[in-house]
């Protein structure tokens, strides 16, 4: 079973995607320090990261997750697409997933991700 790392500091939308995302294995985490830690150990396929978080931004948790394995796939997901898209991407994000999504996008994404891997 492929894994996912769910990154948000909303417990709520963390529990939201765990239920769209039933069919894979999920991590979770609730900032970015705790996202780059549990990389480390787990090594999900797939990482899907919030962009605004306390104690470490979902950007610079980013750039660490891409130090360890500058090929994992990271999907950012976030309302702010348009003024935080740009950064985002340069940090090496692979897609953005602008909020609100449903779970037939979600579930597209993590696919089209993977495959391309």
């Amino acid at each position: 079973m492929k894994s996912v790392m769910i990154v948000d500091d909303e417990t709520a939308m963390r529990e939201i995607l765990k239920i769209m995302l039933k069919d894979y294995r999920v991590i979770e985490a609730s900032n970015g320090r705790e996202a780059v830690e549990l990389y480390k150990k787990e090594r999900p396929e797939i990482v899907l990261m919030d962009i605004m978080m306390p104690v470490m931004s979902g950007i610079d948790a980013v750039k660490e997750i891409k130090k360890i394995n500058p090929n994992v796939k990271i999907v950012a997901i976030t309302a702010y697409a348009s003024s935080k898209g740009e950064k985002a991407l340069e940090a090496g994000v692979d897609l953005i997933l602008k909020k609100p999504f449903t779970r037939k996008e979600v579930v597209r994404v993590i696919e089209e991700s993977l495959k391309e891997g």
